[in-house]
């Protein structure tokens, strides 16, 4: 299976995961490890930026450096101010120029304010950031975060924590079509099956968090996401047979003798 590349970086495994809910920290550092990923996202706002500076344990302890890249978030902004500051913030700490950009415009769906989005994208691209903007299911505005310099769009497949699954699987192809970036499916998963599905229509990466954080296992289910991506990803490749109506024999009957 070929790597999921975001600008010049390399990812063996199309996993994702967040660092949000997990009850213990050492249940997630073992969820990360069984899982394969090799991105993880961590809110900038969450974070004791002073603690961190000053060599004092924090959740990034539990995240091992040297096989896991590490994707700040700007979780918990509601423009496009607070969004830029927040990812600066972030390098200033000794974060990379990677960025999952999230400016949220409504707090009962969290669903993203689109002309802040927007426009926080042009910024931090010419600050130099690589930017992944969380973004709803819009093929429009994909296309034009792409055209500001987004190295990746994140379409939510449900609202955030919902569980709920894709709810639209066209506009998620349409998204596919009218961009060349890779598509990183965000939000909304809620089993392995979600998974595997989003990674059948095509799509180049899925992020969760929720969905692995709050399970019952949450080991057993980062397991199981591994699993399922994987398998979404090669049904991909592999290209599935036309769906059809009517029975359609496995052993062909032409050439059996009667």
């Amino acid at each position: 299976m070929p790597p999921l590349k975001i600008k010049d970086k390399e990812f063996a495994s199309r996993l994702i995961l967040g660092t949000g809910k997990y009850d213990d920290l050492d249940v997630m550092k073992r969820a990360f490890a069984v899982s394969g990923t090799e991105m993880v996202t961590v809110a900038v706002r969450r974070i004791d930026l002073d603690a961190v500076k000053e060599g004092k344990t924090s959740l990034l302890d539990y995240i091992d450096a040297g096989k896991i890249t590490i994707l700040p978030n700007t979780a918990g902004c509601y423009n496009a101010d607070e969004a830029v500051r927040a990812a600066q913030l972030g390098r200033a700490a000794g974060f990379s120029d990677l960025v999952k950009l999230e400016v949220i415009g409504d707090r009962k769906t969290l669903l993203p304010d689109t002309e802040q989005l927007l426009r926080a994208t042009e910024t931090l691209v010419k600050d130099g950031f690589t930017v992944l903007p969380y973004t709803n299911d819009d093929p429009v505005l994909a296309k034009k975060l792409e055209d500001a310099g987004a190295a990746a769009v994140m379409p939510l497949a449900a609202p955030i924590g919902s569980g709920m699954g894709i709810q639209n699987e066209l506009n998620i192809q349409f998204i596919m079509e009218a961009v060349t970036v890779p598509v990183i499916v965000d939000a909304g998963v809620g089993t392995a099956s979600d998974a595997c599905r989003a990674m059948e229509l095509g799509i180049d990466g899925i992020l969760m968090n929720t969905a692995v954080a709050q399970a019952k296992d949450p080991v057993k289910m980062a397991e199981a996401m591994r699993d399922a991506v994987v398998a979404g990803r090669l049904a991909f490749e592999a290209g599935r047979i036309p769906k059809k109506p009517y029975a359609s024999a496995s052993s062909p009957v032409e050439g059996v003798v009667r």
